[in-house]
């Protein structure tokens, strides 16, 4: 039998069914085409497109069955008129003669073949680049290997486009501008399917977010017609721009592509006169040229209002449906209140309350403003990194980006550190010091998840030439003649209050409170000058603050319990810190392309192997540093003896081993020049969290714990595959709800500390930064100065716990979870050996209390009736009897 003919009955009795036109190999265009593509995958709805629109003789052939290949369907298909044909392939295959479809099609045809490239890096593929391969082949320029959307000008492989866009008045398009974690994704979904459910309309989505946890930028684009929707292909000149974001509308060019008679919606607080100010000049001769109708809703008050922090996707989501004039907005409003009680019935039953009660304020709330052509702001927004990758990237440019633009980074590496030339200002409010409330504890800088709050310390000569705002908001510092001041990067806050809620201050007045950021001082420019005072730089609470963090501004969740973790071993370690990161949050936050918010040496290998990648930076390190002992020895006798000789002695001690690198004459070693970056010493850590920890890669943790290698170990746990949606992993506890334990999971968590003390060399500790900070940089430290593995388990609150009142409280979460009993912290060092018990009275009378200030347990009962209640019991059981068990242990 051969299989093709059978897959061709089965596609014939597929479309008899449905329609549609099923084959090995389906032909499309001008019967008599000379030139035609040959493509499979969803572009080819962009080809036919283009080709109805140009017309011409112009064909496609549509690759159904690709293997096995059949040159007989093929053949029956292809026009006796083709002279030429494009084989196009979405992958690159460096030393081959071509790519995969491109070699089957030059197998079996007797006319010139040409093979091209597109949606390379997930590059759009739209009409523009369909129709200049068409011109090409008709004006008999085309060659083999070329690219499409990508503008090569250094193998110069592209073809040049012309302007072309597809207008077709049926089909009305969207564009909606939200930012990570304010539900507009969602909410953009929800109008495509209360639309296609409930109306005639065609429907189509397309969602671009990056990498970032939250707080990045989001785009949903929406497609609606009473025709089939053929563009595979984002939007771009949508007849609706919602705008949630009020920072982005002088950084993105959001308003520059709306068409004529089109509709902006842009989220402010702004009354209408000063958002006139606020646009651009361009912006403004553009809405009045083209008769854009300009919408403002202040829907960040709106949800404050109805207790829904920052999500404003109801509000918005409701504005779009009555804006478009629906003939059935009442069925349809009836519709989503419906969904809303189904989307969010599982955060509680507040949040549907507050969900619903927030729409009809929204649809009073918008408000249609006349834009004056004589009111505009001259102010450009720019990044200034001085990177033109870096800037495009984050200005939405990226895909104008040239070859030409990387050739600076042809080794693979990219900038560290470019965080903070981002800007996001996303932050509706922002913390303000209050300098007479202060009493220079630092906590607030300690448990900053962006590293966005600071305390700094100015000399006399830094005071001096500081603008009057800091001048004459300073103190003395205690235990030193320099003036203290807290400096809040208000661009790239997110808002999220932990700082302000962990402020001790005096005699119950905070020394930092939220306000609106329009309103916030904006001084920290000049402070991030200020020097750091190393002789004030300790290993304490206040003292680790001073030293500057060498990662700052990620993308992580406001609130995140994670990064203040590594925030803080950043500090402690400065830069002799290594870093193997494993995939998940701290690998997203950690590197979110174009911006790497560290400032040392950090990559990530897979999900599984990050012990092992780890375990192999120390090896490689460790033969280097061989290779300069080695060198050194044989060197005594030179003028460079005596810092040989001293490096010898202490190769490991980090001041010592930097004094030598920077004191050696290379000229006399020219050996050691390729090297020396390894003489300093370097501290390797494996960071990663509890999916990779004890699950996916616990073999290659084992491993390392098993040797006696210097390998540190940090375990951000959160109890659950945060990263991928909240999954279970062997690190949530009993009880827990995730997906993958919808109705509550019925096993213990797996003690990961416990088979770490097995060996008994390596370093094992618990932590929880909100219970107890001074345990945390101890154990950090201890961990470091171990001559041996050592590995560290953080609590880390997380979003996906669901913790009543916000990530805002995720430091009082951290305290509750060892006071309650719920998670003990704990030292084993086994140098001594000791094993020290951090918090020995837990009241576990407060236990069902932190259960209850969590959704991921509150819940439960109400989901699983039956055996909810029994689960909560046995956790709180098996939490006593695992304390018990480490109680034991130090007595």
């Amino acid at each position: 039998i051969d299989l093709p003919d059978t897959v061709n009955d089965y596609m014939k009795s597929i479309s008899s069914i449905t329609g549609r036109n099923y084959a090995p190999f389906v032909y499309y265009g001008n019967p008599n085409a000379k030139n035609i593509i040959v493509a499979m995958g969803s572009v080819c709805e962009t080809i036919r497109e283009t080709i109805d629109y140009i017309e011409g003789d112009i064909g496609l052939i549509e690759v159904h069955l690709y293997r096995p290949f059949s040159s007989k369907y093929l053949l029956d298909v292809l026009p006796k008129s083709v002279e030429k044909i494009v084989v196009l392939d979405r992958t690159k295959e460096p030393g081959s003669i071509g790519e995969p479809l491109f070699l089957d099609i030059k197998s079996i045809v007797n006319v010139p073949v040409y093979g091209g490239r597109y949606g390379l890096s997930s590059k759009d593929t739209n009409p523009s680049q369909i129709k200049a391969i068409y011109d090409y082949m008709n004006n008999g320029t085309i060659f083999h290997g070329f690219t499409i959307g990508i503008n090569d000008d250094v193998t110069n492989f592209s073809l040049k486009e012309t302007p072309f866009e597809i207008n077709d008045e049926s089909v009305k398009e969207f564009l909606i501008y939200g930012y990570g974690s304010d539900g507009m994704v969602g909410a953009s979904k929800d109008i495509i399917k209360l639309i296609g459910d409930n109306t005639e309309s065609k429907v189509q989505g397309y969602f671009q977010y990056d990498s970032k946890k939250s707080g990045g930028l989001t785009r949903s684009h929406m497609r609606f017609s009473n025709k089939e929707i053929r563009s595979t292909y984002f939007v771009n000149n949508p007849h609706l721009v919602v705008c949630s974001k009020e920072s982005y509308l002088n950084k993105y060019d959001m308003i520059s592509n709306i068409r004529k008679d089109g509709i902006f919606i842009y989220v402010t607080n702004l009354n209408e006169e000063d958002f006139n100010k606020k646009l651009n000049k361009e912006n403004v001769l553009k809405i009045i040229n083209n008769n854009i109708k300009v919408y403002i809703i202040d829907a960040y008050s709106i949800a404050e209002k109805n207790n829904l922090k920052n999500k404003v996707s109801t509000i918005l989501e409701v504005c779009i449906l009555k804006l478009l004039n629906l003939s059935n907005f009442d069925l349809i409003l009836s519709k989503m209140k419906d969904n809303i009680s189904s989307r969010f019935g599982n955060k509680g039953e507040d949040i549907v309350k507050n969900n619903l009660n927030s729409i009809e304020e929204a649809i009073s709330s918008l408000k249609l403003v006349s834009i004056n052509q004589n009111l505009y702001s001259d102010e450009l927004f720019t990044l200034g990194s001085g990177v033109k990758v870096f800037d495009y990237m984050n200005e939405l440019r990226g895909d104008s980006l040239k070859v030409s633009d990387f050739l600076y980074m042809k080794n693979g590496t990219f900038n560290i550190g470019t965080t903070k030339f981002e800007k996001r200002s996303i932050a509706e409010s922002i913390p303000v010091w209050n300098k007479d409330n202060c009493i220079q504890c630092n906590q607030c800088a300690m448990v900053c998840p962006h590293g966005v709050i600071r305390p700094y310390l100015l000399n006399e000569e830094e005071l001096n030439n500081a603008p009057d705002s800091i001048k004459n908001d300073v103190i003395p510092a205690v235990g030193s003649d320099y003036k203290f001041k807290i400096g809040i990067s208000h661009i790239n806050c997110m808002g999220c209050s932990l700082c302000a809620n962990v402020c001790p201050g005096k005699m119950g007045n905070k020394a930092l409170t939220m306000e609106p950021i329009d309103t916030a001082k904006k001084d920290d420019k000049y402070l991030r000058t200020v020097s750091i005072k190393k002789d004030q730089v300790k290993n304490t609470i206040k003292g680790s603050q001073f030293n500057k963090p060498l990662f700052e501004f990620s993308g992580a969740c406001a609130g995140c319990g994670e990064t203040p973790y590594i925030k803080l071993l950043t500090q402690l370690l400065q830069d002799r810190l290594v870093i193997a990161n494993a995939t998940g949050c701290s690998s997203i936050y950690g590197a979110s392309l174009p911006s790497i918010p560290y400032n040392i040496p950090w990559a990530s290998s897979l999900f599984e192997d990050n012990a092992e990648y780890g375990y192999g930076m120390l090896i490689a390190t460790n033969t280097i540093r061989n290779r300069i002992k080695n060198i050194m020895e044989s060197n005594l006798e030179t003028s460079n003896g005596n810092l040989f000789k001293e490096w010898l002695d202490n190769p490991n001690d980090y001041e010592i081993s930097k004094h030598v690198y920077g004191n050696i004459d290379y000229s006399l070693v020219p050996e050691l020049i390729e090297l020396k970056e390894f003489i300093p010493y370097k501290s390797i850590w494996t960071i990663g969290g509890d999916g990779w920890a004890y699950d996916i890669g616990f073999g290659g943790i084992d491993h390392i714990l098993s040797s006696n290698d210097n390998v540190n170990i940090l375990v951000l746990d959160t109890e659950v595959y945060s990263n991928t949606g909240g999954q279970a992993s062997k690190s949530s506890n009993k009880g827990a709800i995730a997906k993958f334990a919808s109705s509550g999971k019925v096993t213990t968590k797996k003690d990961l500390a416990k088979i770490a003390m097995c060996y008994p060399n390596a370093y094992v500790a618990q932590v929880s930064l909100g219970a107890n900070m001074q345990q945390t940089i101890n154990a950090f430290l201890e961990a470091e100065n171990h001559d041996g593995p050592s590995i560290i388990i953080a609590y880390s609150p997380c979003i996906s716990h669901g913790i009543k009142g916000g990530m805002g409280n995720s430091n009082e979460q951290e305290k509750m979870a060892v006071k309650s009993g719920y998670f003990p912290i704990f030292r084993y060092n086994p140098k001594e050996p000791k094993f020290t018990l951090d918090f020995k009275e837990p009241d576990f009378n407060l236990f069902n209390d932190f259960l209850n200030s969590q959704t991921r347990f509150s819940m439960l009962t109400k989901i699983n009736e039956e055996n909810g209640e029994q689960l909560l019991i046995d956790l709180k059981e098996e939490a006593i009897k695992r304390f018990e068990y480490y109680k034991n242990i130090e007595k």
